[in-house]
């Protein structure tokens, strides 16, 4: 029996080219803000809250873009590595091997681009989930697929 178009089973892949560019992104802006900050902070005027403020920044880029790099990459823990789309839920399988099902409430978001999407919903446990996904993490047609499929989500 032929599968239904609204069904997509697929395994992601790591999205390296994506990867190359959230480093160009991030390295200078991490490495200025820190650099400034440590300049500010040691240098002895009064604007040792400023460099403070500037440190408090390139910190927070620095988890935020590794957080962003380890899920393209597929290394964070609860970075998706499967998806599995039916007519009542939308399963994923994480880094970590739990399995969370999104049943409820569940919202698909696309850019203009076509480059990434993003899915929320509410798992089973009551949880609202959210996860961005990136078009070089599956191949062209699975991610058509997976497209049309989502867009009764919209």
């Amino acid at each position: 029996m032929a599968r239904n178009w609204q069904e997509v089973q697929c395994e992601l892949q790591p999205d390296k080219a994506g990867v190359l560019w959230d480093l160009v992104l991030y390295v200078p802006t991490v490495g200025f803000l820190l650099l400034w900050g440590v300049k500010l902070w040691y240098g002895g005027d009064d604007q040792v809250a400023i460099g403070y403020g500037l440190m408090f920044l390139g910190f927070f880029f620095l988890m935020v873009g590794g957080g962003r790099v380890m899920r393209r990459l597929l290394i964070h823990p609860k970075a998706p590595v499967s998806l599995d789309i039916n007519k009542e839920r939308i399963r994923l399988k994480l880094k970590n091997g739990t399995v969370t099902a999104l049943v409820k409430d569940i919202r698909f978001f696309s850019d203009h681009a076509g480059k990434s999407f993003g899915l929320t919903g509410i798992d089973n446990q009551g949880a609202k989930c959210q996860h961005v996904f990136h078009r070089k993490q599956f191949d062209d047609d699975t991610f058509k697929a997976i497209e049309k499929a989502l867009e009764r989500y919209k």
